[in-house]
């Protein structure tokens, strides 16, 4: 894939900047109106007592402080407000130039991998996408869990590259990303691990449905997990249904000339060669016999579908989890035998 990146390096003129907000003042307009409301507020709980003669020794100190107050905020809102502008404008110049499409903030999306679907106020921060030529999608996306003091927010980046047939549920947990056990939000049975040749198990740790072992083999080729480990040996890979996803911790920068290499690079070698190898792939529990009797034509790739076993991997319990809940089974009994408990 050629990629032009001169939208997010060149030097963008206020000219430029003021007909691009002039023609998304509706989507512009929120951060500013929110920063009236909120200097208006300010403004009204502190000159109003004071208009209407309910002054005090500390007025001046207050008016000050208020003054202080409002003009931070207008200051703060202002850059915000510029710094966004300023974004939207390139990635959305980026995208034109690339053929591509930018979106902002959006309703979370309905992709069946491991970050998704979890927790609530999903949310797509921003994504860029690709809907011809072979379908690929890159943003950021965040969640929530817990509520009151145990509320905590999620951030990922994530990459989603369309397959063209169906396959088993597979993952890949990149060690190298891996701090006191997996850092994915969802952990699966250890009985579904599956070793590969090379030194492929030292950056990742394969999980596939139990008897999906050869159709794991077929996928994964040598020459795909040397792609694996050479592009992508810092990211998690998913493979469900018909999707490739590859995660990250955190937000993605898409104003990152860098980052953006890197996963376009992805797309052009992981995920072409993981589509290659995926084009003819068939479920033999589904298809039967036809398989081993090599079916002419199309007829063993018809029924584009998996197994039951397959569709999805059987969760496991988080080793982080069984660690913790040990730390506090083994701290309780040992309170106990020190008060004389067990006596």
């Amino acid at each position: 894939m050629k990629v032009d990146y001169s939208a997010l390096t060149r030097a963008v003129s206020r000219d430029e900047l003021r007909a691009y907000a002039k023609r998304n003042r509706t989507h512009l307009g929120g951060v500013g109106a929110i920063a009236i409301v909120v200097v208006a507020a300010v403004i009204g709980v502190i000159l109003i007592p004071m208009a209407v003669g309910e002054v005090g020794p500390g007025s001046l100190s207050m008016l000050t402080f208020a003054i202080i107050v409002v003009i931070g905020i207008a200051g703060f809102t202002w850059l915000s407000t510029a710094i966004a502008l300023r974004k939207s404008f390139r990635m959305h110049a980026f995208a034109e130039a690339n053929g591509l499409h930018y979106t902002g903030r959006e309703a979370g999306t309905d992709y069946p991998g491991a970050i998704f679907g979890i927790g609530n106020a999903r949310t797509i921060t921003e994504r860029l996408y690709r809907d011809h030529d072979g379908y690929f999608d890159l943003g950021s996306y965040r969640y929530t869990t817990g509520s009151g003091k145990n509320k905590r927010t999620h951030n990922w980046g994530y990459l989603a590259i369309k397959l063209p047939r169906r396959l088993p549920h597979m993952l890949l947990d990149a060690k190298a990303n891996n701090f006191f056990g997996s850092n994915l939000p969802v952990s699966f049975g250890r009985n579904q691990r599956l070793s590969l040749e090379g030194d492929f198990d030292d950056h990742f740790t394969l999980y596939c449905p139990r008897e999906y072992e050869r159709d794991a083999l077929y996928v994964f080729t040598p020459d795909l997990m040397a792609l694996l480990i050479d592009e992508s040996g810092e990211f998690d890979l998913e493979i469900v249904d018909d999707w490739l996803f590859v995660y990250t911790s955190g937000p993605l920068e898409l104003t990152n000339p860098t980052l953006l290499s890197r996963l376009f690079r992805i797309v052009d070698t992981v995920g072409a060669k993981t589509l290659s190898r995926t084009v003819r792939y068939a479920d033999e529990r589904v298809v039967g016999d036809s398989l081993e009797s090599g079916t002419p034509g199309e007829a063993r790739l018809a029924p584009n579908v998996i197994a039951h076993g397959g569709r999805r991997l059987k969760r496991g319990v988080p080793v982080v989890g069984l660690i913790i809940f040990a730390a506090v089974a083994l701290y309780l009994v040992s309170r106990f035998v020190s008060s004389g408990f067990f006596l």
